[in-house]
């Protein structure tokens, strides 16, 4: 079997991806600045967007992928052209490259998937036009350099054995550098004047920038000095050592790591946790059978594993956590659309893009973010006329904001717009037989109606809402990373939909509380507080306690009752747990302690049951059911709801 060559580039190819999907989000961004006010447009946005594009094409170029590197190329040429004022940055110009980005996107995503990728003829002309002294064809694709089956180590040694050197030269593109026609393509072709380039490979290094290295073999004498020396670095390169690895050509200060190995390491500490645990059981069992000293020994080298485990757990989950910024970057993008198909003035501010979330959560919050942005304009926001005769400004309000409570994130999306009308939703769910004549109408009790799947307010459809899904999708992946949504609306004043999910699911710290014979966890982050309630400070109010709570009467659900136990005599705790009028207070029997836990999610639809969300096994070896407080809470309101 042939040596697996580490530098064809269908190998970069995901490095590719990533590196794109950086520097087009980063387009996108300034981009939408400019639009937003295309008259102040300041030297270091284009500058930026110059680069951006540069890379881009640089990299098409590397991975064969002739139309990007087409493309990139003609919105590189067009803001060249814009900084040398050679032209202007004009609304359609914005408009171009605005499509330009999500053009190569969508080329490298039908690359990526194996489907056929769009036609990019078009837009190429379009932006042909906007440049001066350029002819209106559509430029040719340049074909891709080949690679040889071969590997590189047989390259290389087969080239020293005819007398020829190895020399690894790295490139470093800069603006001033483009500006004077020195790019990658040029260094290229001169390389290849000089030699055969064996190996080819970009980099990124700090800031952003790209290097691109390779490995060149030569028979001329003077090839240090013949290579152009500017942003040019040639150095030999020793023989490849034996083996069936070559080494990279970089050193990069950055290093990429597939999600899924993270997962499987995750998933190791996890276990390492359990182990812990079980040791640390252990040693309460044979504590009165070893002297002192060396029961205390053993239990410092435990504690000491303990701070280790959490050391390390903390240091993946940080490799883990990359900013909310690229999703609100996305919603810039989804909101300047919807506005365009609407024809409505919407002012999108952003608030907390530097918050970190995990990797895991981040890509399953994208989806429920955008259902919550699309209903904000078509459901929320009304139309410039009615915002007028309302009273209020002509463009709406809308915000997107994140922040870090402890282990949470909170997400909030909020619309100056009309509000949603409980009425109208009460009267549409009637009408639909789903529930009763009289059933109280909070915020709660409408989050519950619209989040049910097929129920929609919405009697026309169009692209953004309205086909009777969405939020039921929301609330399922948010619950689903054991997160919890809620709602905040006042008619004719607007809507704030807020998402509260823990910063990773995999392992948490857990309170281990005691129903009857059962032990139960409750996961930390999603408790208030523990209170201790005196059976004088409850009250009935049909069939329902409430408890008398600082900060105001909390209804009280007995876990012993709903799992068919006894009822304590005397005071027990309760743990508090729900924000607002979805607020409740879970009475159980004991508090056991605080513990760490690996949280194993039922995924088996047969095993999935309201008020749990998994299982986890302490140090005893026991399997031990994890509360789902979020769901428990909606089964107390839901029972208490009907007049």
């Amino acid at each position: 079997m042939p040596a697996r060559n580490p530098f064809h580039p269908d190998e970069l190819f995901a490095d590719y991806v990533a590196e794109c999907d950086e520097h087009l989000t980063a387009a996108v961004r300034t981009l939408l600045d400019l639009e937003a006010d295309p008259d102040r447009v300041d030297p270091t946005q284009l500058h930026a967007l110059f680069r951006n594009f540069h890379t881009v094409k640089g990299l098409s170029g590397m991975v064969g992928l002739g139309d990007a590197e087409r493309l990139a190329h003609q919105l590189e040429t067009y803001l060249g052209a814009v900084r040398k004022s050679h032209t202007t940055l004009s609304a359609d110009g914005v408009t171009h490259l605005i499509e330009g980005v999500r053009t190569l996107e969508q080329i490298i995503a039908a690359r990526r998937d194996q489907t056929p990728p769009p036609d990019v003829n078009y837009l190429l002309t379009r932006v042909t036009s906007l440049i001066p002294d350029q002819p209106r064809t559509v430029p040719k694709a340049a074909p891709p350099d080949e690679v040889s089956p071969a590997s590189v180590r047989g390259k290389i040694d087969g080239a020293l054995k005819q007398g020829a050197k190895a020399w690894r030269v790295t490139f470093t593109p800069s603006a001033t550098l483009s500006d004077r026609g020195v790019s990658v393509n040029t260094v290229r072709e001169q390389l290849k004047a000089l030699g055969e380039i064996v190996a080819a490979e970009p980099t990124v290094v700090a800031g952003g920038g790209i290097r691109f290295a390779f490995l060149v073999t030569s028979r001329a004498d003077d090839f240090a000095s013949a290579v152009p020396g500017e942003g040019v670095a040639v150095e030999p390169f020793a023989a490849l050592p034996s083996g069936p690895a070559t080494p990279s050509l970089a050193s990069p200060s950055l290093v990429r790591v597939d999600l899924g190995r993270l997962d499987d390491l995750m998933r190791t500490i996890g276990e390492l946790v359990i182990t812990r645990a079980r040791l640390d059981n252990g040693l309460g069992r044979v504590a009165s059978a070893l002297p002192a000293a060396e029961w205390r020994a053993l239990q410092e080298t435990s504690q000491v594993m303990e701070r280790q485990l959490r050391v390390l757990r903390e240091g993946v989950m940080r490799v883990r956590l990359v900013p909310i910024r690229d999703i609100f970057a996305r919603m810039r993008f989804v909101v300047r659309d919807l506005a365009q198909e609407t024809h409505k003035e919407i002012d999108l501010g952003l608030v907390g893009e530097e918050t970190e979330i995990d990797k895991f959560v981040v890509e399953r919050l994208a989806d429920p973010l955008l259902h919550l942005v699309r209903n904000a304009v078509s459901h929320g926001l009304e139309s410039t006329a009615e915002r007028v005769a309302a009273g209020k400004p002509p463009q709406g309000r809308l915000d997107l904001r994140a922040a870090t409570a402890g282990g949470v994130v909170v997400i909030e999306v909020e619309d100056d717009g009309r509000g949603i009308d409980p009425d109208q939703v009460f009267t549409q769910a009637e009408a639909a037989g789903l529930v009763l004549p009289g059933t109280r109408r909070d915020a709660a009790a409408v989050l519950d109606l619209i989040c049910m799947p097929g129920f929609s307010t919405r009697e026309t459809v169009d692209r953004a809402s309205g086909r009777g899904v969405g939020m039921d999708v929301v609330r399922q992946a948010v619950e689903e990373l054991g997160g919890t949504l809620d709602l905040d609306t006042r008619r004719g004043a607007g809507t704030r939909f807020i998402v509260r999910v823990p910063l990773t699911p995999a392992i948490a710290d857990a309170l281990i509380v005691a129903v009857g014979t059962q032990t139960y966890a409750a996961l930390q982050a999603s408790i208030r507080e523990v209170v201790l309630v005196e059976p004088a400070a409850l009250t009935a109010l049909e069939n329902n306690e409430l408890l008398r709570h600082p900060g105001g009467v909390l209804p009280l659900l007995r876990l012993g009752d709903l799992f068919q136990t006894a009822r304590p005599s005397g005071p027990f705790p309760a743990l508090v747990v729900g924000e607002g009028v979805q607020a409740i207070a879970l009475a159980v029997d004991r508090v056991i302690g605080l513990r760490e836990i690996v949280v194993r999610p039922m995924a088996d639809p047969l095993l999935q049951v309201h008020g749990l969300a998994g299982a986890t096994e302490l140090g005893d070896g026991r399997a031990v059911l994890i509360l789902d407080a979020i769901g428990l809470s909606r089964y107390a309101r839901t029972r208490r709801r009907p007049a």
